[in-house]
């Protein structure tokens, strides 16, 4: 039935047609529109039933509380793991007394004629220490003098003598290798595995 008088009124509020001899009012239109506008006002609107609301237990919810509370303190009152190095950290087979080496004992003669082997070494290289650092100063000490004779004679070489090198720095040397290298040496490509342990950190906010 409602179906009905909703289709009555959407019938009602067509425009009227332009038909020769047709001329509605304007009073007769609007008292139409209002009626009709207020009997859908009347429609009852369509909507889902409210669900009746579960009863919960005030105990259990309590319990469920007091639960969540405890398990927040004690996780507060945990200390926070560390992640271990694993480089300082000895392994369990080296730690076994077997596989330490007994201290060598030195007989005296042999102590004594190495005391003396460092003494001398340490000596020796004394000795060269100084030598070089006189070797360095002898040089500066030459530039010197040549740079003052070099500013008599000629300042413009003076000038460019001592201007400076920009590209000096950055100084970059490669040192010795253990081994040659091999000329047009190609790598091969090996396969590992890798077993690097990844440790996740838990922050707990207080």
């Amino acid at each position: 039935m409602a179906a009905a008088a909703l289709g009555a009124a959407r019938r009602a509020l067509r425009p009227a047609s332009g038909l020769l001899g047709a001329r509605p009012t304007q009073t007769g239109d609007a008292r139409r529109r209002a009626s009709l506008l207020s009997f859908w006002g009347l429609v009852p609107t369509r909507a889902e039933p409210l669900r009746k609301k579960k009863k919960v237990d005030p105990k259990k919810d309590q319990a469920v509380k007091e639960r969540l509370k405890k398990r927040i303190r004690r996780l507060e009152k945990a200390t926070q793991e560390l992640i271990p190095i694993e480089d300082f950290i000895t392994p369990v087979k080296l730690l076994n007394q077997a596989r330490q080496r007994p201290p060598v004992e030195l007989p005296s003669e042999e102590s004594e004629r190495r005391a003396l082997l460092l003494k001398k070494w340490s000596l020796y290289k004394q000795r060269e220490h100084e030598l070089e650092r006189a070797a360095i100063a002898s040089l500066l000490e030459a530039q010197r003098e040549a740079l003052r004779e070099l500013e008599l004679t000629a300042p413009e070489l003076h000038a460019e003598a001592t201007k400076r090198d920009p590209s000096l720095f950055p100084f970059e040397r490669q040192g010795p290798d253990y081994t040659p290298p091999i000329a047009n040496y190609q790598p091969p490509e090996g396969r590992y595995q890798d077993i690097t342990k990844v440790y996740t950190q838990v922050e707990f906010k207080r």
